[in-house]
């Protein structure tokens, strides 16, 4: 087990299967549930005779020991009828719900995480789908495809697929704007990885309550088609048996009471236990409980051996690491004009180097960085210019290409950590899933890695550390974790975006030593996003300054900040408060005092 703890998924399943089965609601919902499908399911071994065996001489007769409920109005047993019946309509009602989570999810991740046509054309069809009365098609449906409950519980199905696409979408559109969506497309990971890790954690709990609504009213609907003498008639069903009852309220209203019951019990306890389990699924209060076991660790292999690819070998060797030339970013306007935000920047970083990015907000940092990266927000492209990255040019390059540099040539270390972690996992589990999916390490080996990363980036207890979730650690311990996530697959080039940006002054030094010391032991190259000018001379041997789209200056770091020769970069100096005159200490005003 202490080899597996990085499972993020094994020990958050049990943890949950614990908690929910200490929940007094789910656990009353969830045995209601268990002995209304088991018995379905073993009806034809529990049931006192066939539901459709029947004598007229018993009919209406009153429960006795061979027939518990009692008989109908046609002499067959009302717990036989009843076992029988809630097989028919929790096989009908489970094809309709299947049917729209397999259609409604999928589109709606799609839908929302993408946009563009898809989610145009299918918005459209959902429109048009929900303007539809479902009663009326059903009954529609009957009169075209025949009587069988079963082809009408796949029509209800597709009819219920817009309420699961709707909802999904809508909570996805809003979630791939996060940083931490962002974070993970910049480790490497797919987009159908994200989807499936990321996103739909966050839409688990409404969906999760979405299908307890829906099989509840599959279940009522097909009730209803029986009831009104819709459905086939031949098949014992919870619906059939109210309508039978129903014709006979004035001489058997107990009748009423047994298909009523299941109905009734079936569906609360389905809402019950949704939301029970959308509760526990959502706390993490108790997940980080327990004695933490110490482990050995095995040392991640150095660069360069191993399974572990070396950043400074093979075809990557070349004096330049990043070179960028003319690169030019524009943003496509709502008139159909392109706005150039970027202006024919040239920039160098050579391995072992730190260049810092230098410029006030908006100047365009960022956005030069990012077309590094190939992670341009909508609307943005890399409209002219070159880009080579460790000799290949990548400017051009489709999203596929682009996807397999990231994490392994280019890494990218986000500022504003906390947002940058999803909370829905735990940090060893975070780091652990680029790694199995670029490095093709196993479980257990990532794992390892992801605990010796932490303590090479400085993160004491890394054992620990691992199996927490982000709002468990704090702001530095959490920058540390995205630098080590950063360098987990051994790349050849950080782009590091205002690192030290949300951190106290003395975690600030801490990283910029760390980001200094991976850089001497790994021979990275840096590329080093910043507006403060303090963490430019601790840091860079290089500087570009950056003003409106365009590098007014470039040099080492000590021309550039004792000798600068732009005017931009000597207000940039200028506006730095080390110089300022110290303020002299305020002291209140004297009172006069007032004589008689």
């Amino acid at each position: 087990m202490s080899d597996d703890r990085l499972r993020d998924e094994l020990p958050a399943r049990r943890g949950a299967a614990r908690r929910l089965l200490r929940h007094p609601l789910a656990v009353v919902s969830l045995a209601v549930l268990v002995i209304l499908i088991a018995g379905s399911l073993l009806a034809p071994f529990l049931a006192p005779q066939g539901p459709a065996d029947s004598s007229l001489a018993d009919a209406f007769a009153g429960p006795s020991p061979a027939h518990p409920l009692g008989m109908d109005s046609a002499g067959r047993d009302i717990l036989s009828r009843l076992l029988h019946g809630g097989r028919n309509t929790l096989s009908g009602a489970l094809i309709a719900l299947a049917l729209a989570l397999a259609l409604g999810v999928p589109a709606g991740l799609y839908a929302g995480y993408r946009g563009g046509w898809f989610d145009a054309a299918a918005n459209w069809t959902v429109n048009l789908v929900m303007a539809l009365p479902a009663m009326v098609v059903l009954l529609a449906s009957r009169a075209i495809l025949g009587p069988n409950v079963w082809v009408l519980m796949i029509v209800l199905g597709v009819l219920a697929a817009p309420s699961f696409f709707r909802l999904v979408r809508g909570i996805v559109a809003n979630v791939r704007g996060e940083l931490y969506v962002d974070a993970a497309r910049v480790s490497g990971l797919s987009d159908t990885r994200i989807m499936a890790r990321h996103v739909l954690t966050v839409v688990r709990g409404p969906i999760i309550i979405q299908t307890a609504l829906v099989a509840g009213i599959a279940i009522a609907l097909q009730a209803g088609l029986e009831f009104l003498g819709v459905g086939s008639g031949s098949e014992a069903t919870w619906g059939a048996m109210l309508n039978e009852a129903f014709q006979n309220i004035q001489r058997a209203p107990a009748l009423l009471l047994w298909p009523g019951l299941a109905l009734g019990l079936t569906n609360a306890a389905l809402v019950l236990l949704a939301a029970a389990l959308r509760d526990v699924l959502e706390d993490r209060t108790g997940l980080q409980t327990g004695r933490v076991r110490r482990r050995a660790t095995t040392p991640a292999p150095p660069p360069g051996t191993g399974t572990v690819p070396s950043a400074g070998t093979g075809p990557a060797e070349r004096a330049d690491l990043l070179s960028l030339r003319e690169v030019r970013v524009a943003y496509a306007q709502h008139d159909g004009t392109d706005k150039e935000v970027v202006h024919g920047v040239d920039l160098d970083v050579r391995r072992g180097e730190i260049v810092g990015l230098v410029g006030e907000s908006g100047s365009g940092k960022t956005q030069t960085a990012f077309s590094v990266l190939g992670i341009l927000p909508e609307g943005g492209r890399l409209s002219t210019g070159s880009i080579l990255v460790t000799g290949r040019e990548i400017a051009g390059l489709a999203e596929r290409e682009h996807r397999a540099l990231r994490g392994t040539t280019v890494a990218y270390i986000p500022q504003e950590p906390m947002s940058n972690l999803d909370p829905a996992f735990t940090v060893g589990s975070q780091l652990a899933e680029p790694m199995r999916q670029i490095l093709r390490l196993s479980r257990r080996e990532a794992a390892e890695r992801a605990v010796e990363l932490l303590r090479q980036v400085e993160v004491p207890a890394p054992e620990q550390v691992v199996r927490r979730y982000p709002h468990e650690i704090s702001g530095g311990m959490a920058q540390r974790v995205l630098i080590a996530g950063a360098i987990s697959c051994d790349p050849a080039l950080l782009i590091a975006d205002e690192p030290t940006t949300a951190l106290d002054v003395r975690v600030q030094a801490e990283i910029l030593d760390l980001l200094r010391r991976l850089r001497e032991e790994r021979g990275l190259g840096v590329l080093l996003v910043t507006h403060n000018l303090g963490v430019v001379a601790d840091l860079c041997d290089r500087v570009a300054v950056m003003n409106q789209g365009r590098v007014v200056e470039n040099g080492t770091a000590e021309q550039v900040l004792h000798d600068p020769q732009d005017p931009y970069t000597r207000s940039l100096l200028a506006a730095v408060l080390d110089s300022a005159p110290v303020r002299e200490p305020w002291r209140p005003r004297p009172t006069r005092s007032v004589s008689a």
